[in-house]
């Protein structure tokens, strides 16, 4: 139990992160196979396994974040009776969608809320866009703290921890060199993360002294990157790509700038992490990047699918020190302020409290 006097289980997909997630957290967990895909019959029975799980386990409390996991945790635990269903929206995949598809997620959602007893969106945005689509009532949303599902933990994310021969030796293997101005892209390699966008701006810049460094794992089933993507950076040379990296802190620390040309997001920790280490970030307008980053002060937002915006404000970077060096020094202080994760634990920790009183379970 912990020292707020809950016992907590985390149930996920089966794979290492579960595995570090028992180390790290110190708590139980529990493997549920759930597929990212539509699925009905494998979706069936990832319901049907939680709804058992919760008639064993018997929880006050049932928290969920992403789609799928939501529909899953929220309808498993209606149908066994959990008093307290809890659904945090970061993120919706329908926004890109169309036509039947678009329909069929639509349903799902609002199931979805609908057997959520509240319902957090981690962004205004996304709040806004949740009411826009009468998805749920507006009694059952809430928005915790200042947005973000779990905040950034910013003694951990920072360019301190870091050490200058660390950041050597990372850019010689990496081929980049001291007076680089290095661009970062942080996350999957996919299509609606603006990566075709971002790279094919990047090749049209005109600098010598200037590298892309895409940090994340290429994922060819959902939604995979255009084949001359593909190209571009198998074949441009100041593009480099190192994969999924378990520890992208010192990916950030050598770097100058991020660059997040996604389609949606709900509060992208990226570009909150980029910010706790010093980065200005280029960010779309979309919900959660235009909260996080305000124009001017500690980075740069602009129309989503746009090479052109992409082009210009990597420009921007490169060529206005005095503009770049004032929004590298806001930076951290915009995330320290404002999204500190003790911060959003506490106001997370608040409503549970709140909650359980109201349902008259304080005391169980």
């Amino acid at each position: 139990m912990s020292k707020n006097g809950f016992d907590v289980y985390g149930i996920s997909s089966n794979g290492p992160e579960l595995l570090d997630i028992t180390h790290d957290e110190g708590i139980v967990t529990i493997a549920l196979d759930m597929t990212r895909q539509i699925s009905p019959i494998k979706d069936f029975i990832s319901l049907w396994k939680f709804y058992k799980l919760c008639k064993k386990e018997r929880p006050i409390i049932v928290h969920s974040h992403t789609p799928k996991a939501g529909i899953v945790g929220m309808l498993g635990a209606k149908l066994a009776g959990v008093p307290i269903r809890l659904h945090t929206v970061a993120g919706l995949p329908l926004m890109e969608s169309k036509g039947i598809k678009r329909r069929l997620l639509d349903f799902v959602e609002r199931l979805t809320y609908a057997s959520a007893t509240k319902v957090y969106p981690n962004s205004k945005g996304l709040f806004d866009f949740i009411v826009s689509n009468k998805y749920t009532s507006l009694n059952k949303l809430k928005l915790i703290a200042n947005g973000s599902s779990n905040g950034i933990n910013t003694s951990l994310f920072s360019k301190e921890i870091i050490s200058e021969e660390q950041q050597r030796l990372l850019k010689s293997e990496l081929g980049i060199g001291h007076k680089d101005f290095v661009f970062v892209f942080v996350g999957r390699l996919v299509g609606d993360k603006g990566i075709n966008e971002l790279v094919k701006s990047f090749c049209q810049l005109n600098y010598p002294a200037v590298k892309l460094l895409l940090v994340g794992p290429l994922e060819s089933d959902l939604d995979p990157l255009d084949n001359d993507t593909l190209k571009l950076i198998d074949e441009n040379k100041n593009i480099i790509s190192v994969g999924f990296q378990k520890d992208v802190r010192p990916y950030f620390a050598l770097s100058h700038a991020l660059v997040f040309p996604s389609y949606r997001e709900g509060f992208p920790n990226v570009v909150m992490q980029a910010g706790a280490m010093e980065l200005p970030a280029i960010v779309s307008d979309i919900n959660g990047c235009n909260e996080i980053i305000i124009e001017g002060k500690n980075g740069a937002i602009i129309p989503v699918k746009n090479v052109a915006a992409i082009k210009n404000a990597m420009e921007m970077m490169i060529t206005n020190k005095e503009l770049y060096t004032q929004m590298k020094a806001n930076a951290r202080r915009m995330i320290t302020e404002r999204y500190e994760q003790q911060v959003v634990w506490d106001a997370l920790l608040a409503e549970y409290k709140t909650l359980l009183k109201d349902k008259g379970l304080d005391n169980v």
